[in-house]
This record gives C-alpha cells, sequence and structure tokens, in this order.
C-alpha cells in the first residue's frame, strides 16, 4: 500500500515575455500540475496572452482536421524547447488555414467524382429494367398528341386479368421483363381514355416507373454512352488520389513541424487560470512531487537563468481537498491500480489500496475458481493474447497463478479430483470447513479496512471520527465484542457479563459520539442516532456474511465440475470427452467471469466502501506531449 507523493505548492514568477518558456520548462520536466490559487487570482487580476491562446485554438483546430484527411504517418519526436512569438503564431494560423482549404477543395472534389461514378451505376442498373426494349427510350417517356403510354410494375399474377380488363378499353398490354415476381410491362392505346384507364392500372397494384432524361435513346447506345463515362469517372478518380497522395507528401513535413511549433505553445495554453499578471509580471501557480522539486529547479535555472523566483510551500489544511493524487506504481501492478481508478482517485494523504486490492483480489479469486489445469489456461491464454489484452496481461496471469496454486491445495485438474493428490483438501469434503474460513478471511478483511479508515481519518485531522465513529476504534471494538461473544455462544455455550460488555460499551461509545455531534431538537436526535446504531450492526454483520460467497463458489466450482463429469459418463467415448472439454470451456469462460466480477464486488463494496473515499483528484502535469496523439 502506498499513499500519494507528498505535494508542494508551487508559485513561479517570471517576466511577461518569458512565461511561454517557463510553460515549457514546466510541461518538460512532466512534474507540474498547473491550478489557480484563489488568493493570487484576487492580486493578480490580469490572465496574460488572450490573442495568444485563440490564434493556438485556431491552428491546433485547423492541423487537426489537415491530419484527418492524410493517411501517411511520420514518426513523432519531439521539439527543440524554443521561444514562440505570437507573429510566429499568426503565420501558422494563416498557413494552416490555406492547406486545410487546398485539402478540403482536393477532398470535395473526390466527393463529387464518387457521386458521379454511384450515379452512373443507379443509370446502368435502370436501363437493365429497359435492355428488353429495343426501341428508343425517350419516345416512351415523351408526351404524345394521340397515344397515352404508361410503363411499370405490376405483380405477375394479375398480369393476364390486366390485359383484358385494357383491352376492353383499346389499349395493349405488352410485357418487357420479369424481376423477383413482377412483371415490367408497357401499357398503350389511342388518347380520351386516360381517367378509365389509371383506375384500372390502380386496381391492378401498379407502379409507374420513371425514365431517367439520361436514359432516351436506345438501350445499347445508352449503355455504350454509360460505360465511356464510367471510365472517365475511373480516370478521374485515379488523377484525384493521385492529387491528394501527392498533396499529403508535399505538406506533411509540414504539418509536423507545425505540429512541434504548437506542441510547445500548448504548455503556456494550458496554464488557463493558474497564470496571471499584472504589469510585466507573471505567476504561475500549481502543484509539484516534493521529490521532483529540485529537478525542477535545475531545468529551470538551465533555461531562464536567475530570471524567476519559485517558492515552495506545504498544502495548508484547508487545501488538502484541492491537492492532487500522484501514486507512482511498478509496472506489473497498473491493471490493479486501473481497476481501482475505476472506483475513484485517491485523497491527498489517503491511503491507495491497490496493493491491498491486488493480493486479496487475487487470492480471492484462486479461493474460488482453484484448478490446477483451469489455472494454466488462464496463464496461457493471457501469455499468448497479450498484444491483444495489453496492460492488463499481469492482472490476468495473477489470477490464472492464483487459481492454479489453489487447484494444487484442493487437488483439482480440470475437474479431476484423483489426478493429483490435495496438498490440503477439496472443498466438498468439508464444506463447513470452507465456510468457517470464508467467514474468518471475510472478519480478516474488514478489520484491515475498519483500520484503514482510522488511519485515513487520523492523517485528515478527523480525530473524533477516528476514536469513536462506527468505523473507527470503537466500531472496531465493537465488532470484536460481536465475533468474540458470537465465538464463546456458539463453542462454549457462554454469553455472560463479559460478552455483553465488549459488545455494548464500544456501541455505546458510538451512539453517545453521534449525540454529541449531531446538534437538532430531542426527537430528532434519538431517531438519527438509532439509525446511525443500527446502521453500523447491520453493516458488519452483512459485509462480514457477503464472504461467505468465497466459500459458495469454491463449492460451486467442484459441484458444476460433478455436473459435467455425471453428463459424460452417460456417454460414448467420443461424446465422454468432448462433453468434458466443452464443459471444462463453459466453466473457464462463465464461472470464471462470474467469478471475476464478485471478487471485483467484494473489494469495491465490503472493502473500499468502508475506507477509500475515492474523491480525490488525479495528479495531471503539463507535458510537450499533445502532437504525439495526432495521427499524421
Amino acid at each position: 500500500m502506498f499513499r500519494p507523493l507528498s505535494m508542494q505548492r508551487i508559485a513561479l514568477q517570471v517576466l511577461n515575455d518569458e512565461a511561454a518558456l517557463a510553460a515549457q520548462c514546466l510541461a518538460e520536466a512532466g512534474v507540474f500540475n498547473p491550478e489557480t490559487a484563489q488568493s493570487w487570482a484576487e492580486r493578480l487580476p490580469e490572465v496574460p496572452g488572450e490573442s495568444y491562446r485563440e490564434l493556438y485554438h485556431s491552428a491546433r483546430s485547423r492541423l487537426e482536421k489537415t491530419l484527418e484527411h492524410c493517411s501517411l504517418r511520420r514518426e513523432w519526436t519531439p521539439p527543440e524547447p524554443r521561444q514562440v512569438s505570437e507573429r510566429e503564431l499568426a503565420e501558422l494560423d494563416r498557413w494552416l488555414y490555406d492547406v486545410w482549404m487546398l485539402c478540403s477543395r482536393c477532398q470535395e472534389g473526390l466527393r463529387r467524382i464518387e457521386e458521379q461514378k454511384k450515379h452512373i451505376d443507379q443509370l446502368l442498373k435502370t436501363l437493365d429494367n429497359f435492355a428488353a426494349l429495343d426501341i428508343d427510350l425517350g419516345l416512351l417517356a415523351s408526351s404524345k398528341r394521340f397515344l397515352d403510354v404508361h410503363i411499370g410494375m405490376v405483380p405477375a399474377e394479375n398480369v393476364s386479368r390486366l390485359r383484358q380488363a385494357v383491352g376492353l378499353a383499346g389499349y395493349t398490354l405488352t410485357p418487357f421483363l420479369h424481376h423477383e415476381g413482377m412483371e415490367h410491362v408497357v401499357v398503350a392505346g389511342l388518347r380520351g381514355r386516360e381517367m378509365e384507364i389509371r383506375h384500372v392500372l390502380q386496381a391492378a397494384g401498379w407502379h409507374s416507373a420513371t425514365i431517367p432524361p439520361e436514359l432516351h435513346d436506345r438501350p445499347e447506345k445508352v449503355r455504350r454512352e454509360l460505360e465511356r463515362r464510367a471510365e472517365r469517372v475511373v480516370e478521374e478518380t485515379d488523377a484525384q488520389c493521385q492529387l491528394i497522395e501527392t498533396t499529403q507528401k508535399e505538406f506533411i513535413d509540414k504539418l509536423m513541424a507545425a505540429a512541434r511549433t504548437l506542441a510547445l505553445v500548448a504548455p503556456y495554453v494550458e496554464l488557463g487560470d493558474a497564470l496571471r499578471g499584472r504589469g510585466g509580471l507573471v505567476l504561475i501557480s500549481g502543484w509539484a512531487p516534493k521529490e521532483d522539486l529540485p529537478r525542477l529547479r535545475a531545468r529551470l535555472q538551465a533555461r531562464l537563468g536567475g530570471r524567476f523566483v519559485l517558492t515552495v510551500r506545504d498544502p495548508l489544511p484547508q487545501e488538502r481537498g484541492r491537492v492532487p493524487s500522484l501514486i507512482r506504481h511498478p509496472r506489473w501492478l497498473m491493471p490493479f491500480a486501473e481497476l481501482v481508478r475505476n472506483y475513484g482517485v485517491p485523497r491527498y494523504g489517503e491511503i491507495d489500496p491497490t496493493w491491498l486490492f491486488a493480493l486479496t483480489f487475487v487470492a480471492m479469486f484462486g479461493m474460488m475458481f482453484g484448478d490446477i489445469g483451469q489455472g494454466a489456461v488462464i496463464v496461457a491464454a493471457a501469455w499468448l493474447l497479450r498484444r491483444r489484452v495489453r496492460k492488463f496481461t499481469p492482472f490476468i496471469v495473477a489470477a490464472g497463478l492464483s487459481s492454479t496454486i489453489f487447484g494444487a491445495l484442493y487437488g483439482s485438474f480440470f475437474g479431476f479430483e484423483h489426478v493429483f493428490a490435495a496438498v490440503w483438501m477439496s472443498p466438498l469434503t468439508d464444506p463447513v470447513r470452507m465456510l468457517k474460513l470464508a467467514f474468518y478471511w471475510g472478519a480478516g478483511f474488514i478489520l484491515v479496512a475498519t483500520l484503514l479508515t482510522v488511519y485515513n481519518r487520523v492523517t485528515e485531522g478527523r480525530y473524533g471520527e477516528a476514536l469513536f465513529g462506527g468505523k473507527g476504534i470503537a466500531g472496531i471494538l465493537f465488532y470484536l465484542g460481536l465475533l468474540y461473544g458470537g465465538w464463546r455462544s456458539i463453542e462454549a455455550g457462554v454469553f455472560g457479563a463479559f460478552e455483553s460488555a465488549g459488545i455494548v460499551i464500544p456501541l455505546a461509545l458510538v451512539l453517545g459520539y453521534h449525540w454529541h455531534r449531531y446538534r437538532a431538537p430531542f426527537a430528532e436526535r434519538v431517531l438519527v442516532v438509532f439509525i446511525e446504531g443500527f446502521e453500523t450492526l447491520i453493516s458488519y454483520f452483512s459485509n462480514t456474511l457477503s464472504f461467505l460467497r468465497v466459500a459458495a463458489f469454491s463449492l460451486n466450482h467442484v459441484a458444476l465440475a460433478i455436473a459435467v463429469f455425471t453428463l459424460a459418463n452417460m456417454m460414448q467415448t467420443a461424446g465422454h470427452w468432448i462433453t468434458i472439454v466443452l464443459g471444462n470451456v463453459f466453466i473457464l469462460v462463465l464461472e470464471g467471469a462470474i467469478v471475476a466480477i464478485q471478487a471485483l464486488r467484494l473489494e469495491y463494496y465490503e472493502g473500499f466502501s468502508r475506507f477509500f473515499g475515492g474523491d480525490g483528484h488525479e495528479f495531471r502535469p503539463l507535458t510537450l506531449m499533445w502532437a504525439a496523439t495526432a495521427k499524421p
């Protein structure tokens, strides 16, 4: 377990002209977390560099939009530290605008060509419907002086009746294409009975077909023309793609140089309200780890000479809630730290639960999912998929190793209980013993978690709560009294005055503390104190019982294996082994996931909720690595 590194409040005073250079120094060091000091904000009302910030945001937006169109990649190299003037930044912004407009025109040209290609493809598809008509399609589409012509589709089963109906009106029906249950037909006749024929067509389920203007000629001629247009579109696409590639190659190095320039400007802009000034002086305020201050001071001295004033101090009591937390973990512990951060960030001075979480989670997973073979499969899968699971590889490997170790203790190998002799015992041979061990594990876990709560309260200066709160020393004594009283009652059949005093006295201290602290009318005070006492009793009781699921899942693991072997024994040789393999896969995937979730739940709700506030602020230092996240 670790506490966040000791932090110091930083106040750096420099000349206004060198503020951007000072920000670069702080970003290079990578150990400075900017934060506004309200007291300084009142005394130094100016926020320097407003126009500088606007230029930066404009240039960065244009650069990001331009890089989205560049598929070429260049390796990111850190920029050489230097001063970037406002004039240089303005020129860069204008140049990026020109490049962005050029890229936009290239992309717009490619988009228009793609639309032309889709339009031609659609025309060719439509032409297929009229390919059987060896006439000028324009004649069908145009209005006739003496003829009434209709082109469309009707369900195939209605064609015969429709032919008869239009024949009575003096019209002819000519089918020319059958497609997916629909008949494409031409209905033609002398003008004069248009209204009558429209009603007939509508009753037959008629769907009109429109002939686009581009198809107003004989189908063969139209097809040749469309194919020539398609060839020209392909040539235009190749030319436009070549233009885009040439443009990218021409500008990619300059764009990367622009990204490095903006990376130099970014720290100054990201300071925000942490940068205050008046006249020609500027103050930069924030936090830095105490152990990194000599390195930070040396870097400032090397870059600024003696043209700065750096003052540091410890956090004030009223500032503790704003101090950022920085905890440096070994690389293998990072996946566990990530899961802790999912719950919350430790407050400054609060115990970091990552070590406790790593040890107890891995142990509980192994207890609930103990099997030599299945644990080895988890380890092997984590190693083979390490490029996919990445930073969580140590987490999965640790869980698999724990499963293997407990499998050896239980004597379980892919569910077989007779391949290896149990170093300790199989859970099903003595389930009561497993339940007792789970109970002891839970009680020990809760005691450790509550002791950590006491430590955190003391470091925060909340001594009354540390001594007399339900999660303080009095609460621990109350819990120990409950455990001792229960043990004496069950094992020796005795529950006397000593056992009663061990429960009543600590509980009275907890209730008295809440009575003293809560100021309200008498009746309300009594109600609140009663609820606090009841909550203290129930939380300890229910939290302890929650850990019985450790034993329950260890028994369930064996029971599932027995169920798989029972099914397998009902089959022939091939079916027997197929069932065993599939059953183990099922146990690995489904039960393994459930066990991991249950172990995580016990950590979060029975452990972290007792001692871990999780409402801290993560340390976020200035860096020069903005452009490394861009994808040129």
